[in-house]
């Protein structure tokens, strides 16, 4: 108990104090407040049984646990070394959905071996009460490494039978995308220990990874299980235009960069069009840009008009954007938080049936939205 009132004194605290701000919907008038700040780049997050928050930060390597009362504590301890440069560092966390009997957690980052550097995928024991971690595991590495800090991916979701999937990007090496034979702009899917399902849809298939779920994709940062479907959604960034969002099947391809909605940066034209027999087209496509990342599907009853839409932050238009569904269709889009102008990371359904953020700045924040009753 001694360590544990320790580690307590050694909290930093959020300023949870801080009045909320309003906004107005199309349906609700939202109220948005501060549940923590003083977090540096944080990039994922996801609520523990005691509704606190597991929180990652990009550029400090970290992983922090932010209390229900905004207390936020010290970095985890036991963390692997994690390599930050451009877009790397520690990315996006989960728990198990076992994790109220087996305490594990599952988090990507960056790993860098001779100058050269990828995504990877680790599973731990949370040790909540003495702060750290224990029984680190690598369950899967992207193959191969390579050099620049692009487009790692890289989002972890359950799927509902417990695999996981994991999206990842093409690490800038845009003319590899459509080789197979390495992780290169994909979605995998592996057991929680790191092995590969017997219906994966490229076993034993000759010029492919095994762990490949699809492929063709340019740097996914947002994907979320369709609760109505139990199917697969990700959102990714394109070029210049062309941010997609895609319902993702088994050995599809998504056609990155044979085609695409976007333009190169420097104007030019990306492969043949948009379209190519044997390659899928996109549910709904941004142009220009939004830079889409995180993505979930409401499932709360807060906002009860707003059951089984999409939220998906926007990180070049600093906006949340809100989908209307009718299956797998888009009926209307709604920007929400302009006037916030921040860079939304993250977005996740709390326990409580509010609809939590991420901001990716230093400092960083954790919001909270509400409806103004």
């Amino acid at each position: 108990m001694r360590l544990v009132f320790l580690i307590f004194l050694s909290f930093l605290v959020c300023n949870k104090n801080a009045d909320a701000q309003i906004f107005k919907t199309k349906h609700y008038n939202i109220k948005l407040s501060i549940i923590a700040d003083n977090l540096s780049h944080p990039w994922g997050m996801a609520f523990l049984p005691s509704e606190s928050i597991i929180v990652t930060e990009r550029n400090k390597g970290s992983i922090r646990i932010v209390e229900k009362n905004g207390i936020i504590r010290p970095p985890l301890m036991g963390l692997p070394e994690v390599h930050i440069s451009g877009q790397g560092g520690m990315l996006d966390v989960t728990i198990d959905p076992e994790f109220t009997s087996n305490k594990k957690i599952y988090f990507s980052y960056v790993e860098s071996i001779s100058g050269i550097s990828g995504t990877v995928v680790a599973v731990a024991k949370l040790n909540i009460l003495e702060n750290s971690i224990s029984n680190f595991k690598i369950i899967f590495r992207q193959f191969p490494k390579s050099k620049g800090g692009r487009h790692f991916g890289s989002r972890i979701v359950f799927s509902p039978n417990g695999q996981l999937y994991i999206t990842l990007g093409e690490r800038g090496e845009r003319n590899r995308t459509q080789d197979f034979t390495i992780n290169r702009g994909q979605v995998i899917r592996i057991n929680k220990n790191g092995s590969v399902p017997n219906d994966n849809p490229f076993i034993n298939k000759t010029g492919y990874r095994p762990e490949i779920w699809s492929v063709g994709h340019r740097n996914p940062q947002g994907a979320a299980i369709n609760p109505n479907s139990g199917k697969l959604w990700i959102n990714e960034h394109g070029a210049r235009g062309g941010d997609e969002l895609n319902v993702i099947l088994p050995g599809y391809n998504y056609g990155w960069p044979i085609i695409s909605y976007g333009i190169h940066y420097s104007g030019s034209k990306i492969g043949i069009g948009t379209h190519k027999s044997g390659m899928e087209q996109p549910i709904y496509y941004w142009d220009p840009s939004i830079a889409p990342s995180g993505l979930t599907f409401y499932t709360g009853n807060v906002f009860s008009k707003w059951r089984g839409n999409a939220f998906i932050g926007a990180l070049k238009s600093r906006f949340l954007v809100r989908l209307t569904l009718n299956g797998e269709k888009v009926i209307s889009e709604e920007h929400i938080l302009r006037s916030l102008n921040e860079r939304i990371r993250s977005v996740v359904n709390g326990p409580d049936g509010c609809i939590y953020l991420l901001v990716d700045n230093d400092p960083g924040k954790i919001f909270k939205i509400d409806r103004v009753k």
